[in-house]
C-alpha cells in the first residue's frame, strides 16, 4: 500500500513583510489515532498540537535540530506533547487518550475544557549544551491562541495561527490542518491590515480541507490581496524514531542493581520474567529477558 503523507506549503509575501505556512495534517492525525485510540475531544487536542509542532519543526535552523511542544494542563487530558524534527516529521502522545466531554453549545469539540489551565512550553534542541526553553501560561486552551501568544511573548514574533481537527462519525480524522503567518522585521502596515482581515476567514480551517481545498487554496485565503512567492511544499508524516538500541540505554540508565531488583519482584509476584518497555509515541513494546539485561551490563 502506498504511504500517505501530509504536506506543508511554505511561502513569503513578495515585499518580505511576512512568511506563511499551510499544512494539511489529516494523515498525521489519523496515524496518531491508530496508535493512541483517542476519543474525539482528545483527538482534536492531540491533532492540533501535532499540527502546530510539525510547522514549528520546519522553522528550525539545522537538520539535526529538534523541537518539543508541550501542553501541561490541569484538565482531564493531562499532558499533551509533540516532538518534531527539522523536516516537519512529528510524533506525540496525550496522557489521557480517552479524555472526552460534551460538545460546546455551538456544537464544537470542547478542547479547552479537557485542557484546563496550565502551561505551554517549547523546548528546542539546536546543538547547544543546554536546549532553548520557553513557556507561557495558557491563554485559552484552544491551542492556536496559545501558540500565537507564545510566539509574541517568547520569540517576539507576531503570529497569526489557525488550527483545526474535524473528527468524523467513526472517530477517524475527516480533515485537519493549520495556518501560520508570521510577520518579519519592518512589515508594511497595509500588509498587516490585510492579514488581520484575512485571518477572520480561517476560523474553521479543517472544514476548508474537508471541502477539498488544497494547501495553496488555503494559502490564497490567508494572503488574499497580497502578492506572494511559493517557497516549497514538503511531505511530512507521523514518524516515531524509537528503537531497541535506544530502549537498551533506558535499561542501562536504571543501573544493574535496580534492573536485578525488577526481575526479583517479577518472580515474587509470579509475573513474566521479562522487562517490557513500551514507547509512548507508537506503543511498540520491547522485551528484555534476564539474559538480555546481563549482556547489556557486561
Amino acid at each position: 500500500m502506498e504511504k500517505k503523507y501530509s504536506k506543508i506549503l511554505r511561502a513569503m509575501t513578495r515585499d518580505g513583510s511576512a512568511r506563511a505556512y499551510v499544512i494539511n495534517s489529516t494523515e498525521i492525525v489519523n496515524q496518531a489515532i491508530k496508535y493512541h485510540k483517542t476519543a474525539p475531544t482528545a483527538t482534536a487536542l492531540l491533532g492540533r498540537v501535532l499540527t502546530a509542532a510539525s510547522i514549528m519543526g520546519t522553522m528550525l535552523p539545522e537538520k539535526e535540530n529538534k523541537l518539543t511542544l508541550t501542553i501541561r494542563g490541569s484538565g482531564i487530558a493531562g499532558t499533551t506533547l509533540a516532538s518534531a524534527d527539522y523536516y516537519g516529521n512529528v510524533k506525540g502522545y496525550i496522557t489521557n487518550p480517552v479524555a472526552d466531554i460534551p460538545l460546546k453549545p455551538n456544537g464544537k469539540l470542547d478542547v479547552s475544557g479537557i485542557v484546563g489551565g496550565g502551561l505551554l512550553s517549547v523546548s528546542k534542541d539546536v546543538g547547544g549544551e543546554v536546549p532553548y526553553n520557553g513557556s507561557i501560561e495558557l491563554v485559552s486552551g484552544e491551542i492556536a491562541e496559545d501558540i500565537a501568544q507564545y510566539f509574541a511573548v517568547s520569540e517576539q514574533t507576531p503570529t497569526l495561527c489557525a488550527l483545526g481537527v474535524l473528527v468524523d462519525t467513526d472517530y477517524t480524522c475527516k480533515a485537519a490542518g493549520g495556518v501560520f503567518v508570521q510577520l518579519l522585521p519592518f512589515p508594511d502596515d497595509d500588509i498587516i491590515e490585510k492579514l488581520e482581515q484575512n485571518a477572520k476567514m480561517l476560523t474553521n480551517v479543517s472544514a476548508k480541507f474537508a471541502e477539498g481545498l488544497s494547501n495553496e487554496d488555503v494559502l490564497k485565503i490567508a494572503l488574499n490581496g497580497i502578492e506572494y512567492d511559493l517557497f516549497d511544499e514538503i511531505e511530512v508524516e507521523y514518524k516515531c524514531d524509537c528503537s531497541r538500541e535506544r530502549t537498551e540505554k533506558v535499561i542501562i540508565s536504571l543501573g544493574k542493581s535496580e534492573a536485578e531488583k525488577i526481575f526479583e519482584e517479577k518472580i515474587e509476584n509470579g509475573e513474566d520474567d521479562k522487562i517490557i518497555l513500551e514507547c509512548h509515541f507508537c506503543d511498540k513494546k520491547y522485551a528484555f529477558s534476564k539474559e538480555d539485561v546481563e549482556k547489556l551490563f557486561e
